[in-house]
This record gives C-alpha cells, structure tokens and sequence, in this order.
C-alpha cells in the first residue's frame, strides 16, 4: 500500500513548496556583531553632586 501524497490544488502546491525543505543555515559569524566600546565618562560628569535628584526625577 504506497500511497503518494499529490497535492490536490493550488494552495497545497504552494504549501508543498515552502515547507519541504529545511531554512539555509545561519553561520554563528553571522549572528554576532562587533562594535568599540564607548570611552569611559570623565570623572567630572561620571559623579555628580545630585545624583540623587536625577535618579528619583525631581521628587
């Protein structure tokens, strides 16, 4: 008893042709980009005095 799967119209056709077949891999290379870190922030503008005021939004 073989039976052959036939598509029986035109939707499954196009389903036949787009999952039939496994997607192109994707090399790890790829997937990752690289890019300089920021400089670090002068000491000056690293700390200021009110910290505190920026973090809680002006309270």
């Amino acid at each position: 008893m073989d039976q052959v799967n036939e598509p029986e119209n035109a939707a499954d056709t196009r389903r036949t042709l787009r999952f039939s077949r496994l997607p192109e891999r994707i090399r790890l290379e790829d997937t990752v980009g690289e890019r300089p870190a920021s400089p670090p922030a002068s000491a000056d503008v690293a700390v200021t005095p009110d910290w505190w005021l920026i973090r809680m939004g002006g309270i």
